[in-house]
């Protein structure tokens, strides 16, 4: 079992699907089933499938119900519990059972996932208990969902596909999808409608086309132009898919719960930051900009540039050293 650490929650962050949104990290870095061309927080270090336990669950509910604390100390809110992590948050053996711990702070519980191991029973059982989840359909195309989402080498893309359609049918709550596009992907209707003919089997609330807005794993990684992706979205439309496109950032509204520098790298671990909603962070916690120049001096941030932006990025190991 690895190393418990505190910054396992993290945030409230803002979030464009679930509004105010305190982070679980239940996956070490980068302990993955896939390795995403597009993935903000780099590439996968570990492709693995096979399921562990990473955490104590009642130590990752403590640091929670702290997180929540604190948060309500400075009369913030929390509109979800979100396992979002360095990794693919069902590879953690034990989620089931931290979403039936969690449940008792009576606040939403959300959970997004590749998706990649729905063909796994004890995976959609261990779901079963969230308020939502988000499910990842980049494509149903194999030769695409190669390139592009770079699985496990056991993987197979239509177990998978298989997987979410039984999740689909078992599920009682919240069910919604997230599909990314980017420049590389070949813009082709047919591909673009197979993957919407798909998620109208599975009739999710909602369908999220989105782009990449944070520095991605490859630098060659870009964003579609907006002709492409209105395009998608038509066709989506017609499919009679409830469709949203995600290509705007969340806004500056994170919050400090506690210790800036903790905070900070705690978010910008999984949530790269730019550099304006870090100055505004920093003056509503009233600190200086001295905090991010020890930060980057002592190698826990880095400052990178995507786009016209420059981005802080938490170093994924700091936290786990030592």
């Amino acid at each position: 079992m690895f190393k418990e650490n505190k910054l396992i929650a993290y945030g409230p962050v803002p979030s464009r699907r679930l509004g105010q949104s305190l982070g679980i990290n239940n996956i070490p870095p980068k302990v993955c089933t896939y390795s995403c061309v597009y993935c903000q927080i780099g590439r996968t270090s570990q492709l693995q499938i096979s399921r562990e336990d990473f955490y104590s669950p009642k130590k990752i509910f403590n640091l929670v119900e702290k997180k929540v604390k604190d948060t309500k100390l400075k009369e913030e809110y929390i509109d979800y519990l979100t396992f979002a992590s360095d990794g693919e948050p069902t590879l953690d053996r034990n989620i089931g059972e931290e979403i039936e711990l969690l449940k008792s702070l009576g606040i939403r519980i959300a959970v997004l996932t590749n998706a990649s191991l729905l063909w796994k029973k004890e995976v959609r059982s261990d779901l079963k208990s969230a308020d939502l989840v988000s499910v990842k359909i980049d494509t149903v195309n194999e030769e695409i969902w190669q390139e592009i989402n770079r699985p496990h080498g056991s993987l197979h893309l239509k177990k998978i596909l298989d997987g979410i359609i039984k999740f689909s049918k078992e599920y009682r709550g919240e069910l919604i999808t997230e599909s990314m596009i980017i420049k590389s992907m070949i813009f082709r209707p047919e591909e673009i409608e197979r993957t919407a003919n798909f998620i109208v089997r599975i009739n999710p609330e909602i369908c999220y086309l989105t782009v990449p807005i944070r520095p991605p794993a490859e630098d060659w990684v870009r964003s579609p132009t907006e002709f492409e992706l209105f395009n998608a979205y038509l066709l989506f439309l017609q499919k009679g898919i409830n469709v949203e496109y995600l290509s705007g950032y969340e806004g500056n509204a994170f919050i400090c719960t506690g210790n800036v520098e903790e905070d900070l790298l705690g978010i910008t671990a999984v949530h790269p930051m730019r550099e304006d909603e870090v100055k505004e962070y920093l003056k509503n916690a009233h600190k200086s900009w001295k905090v991010i120049e020890t930060l980057v001096h002592d190698g826990k941030l880095k400052e990178t540039i995507y786009g016209s932006s420059k981005f802080y990025v938490g170093d994924l190991l700091h936290k786990y050293k030592n």
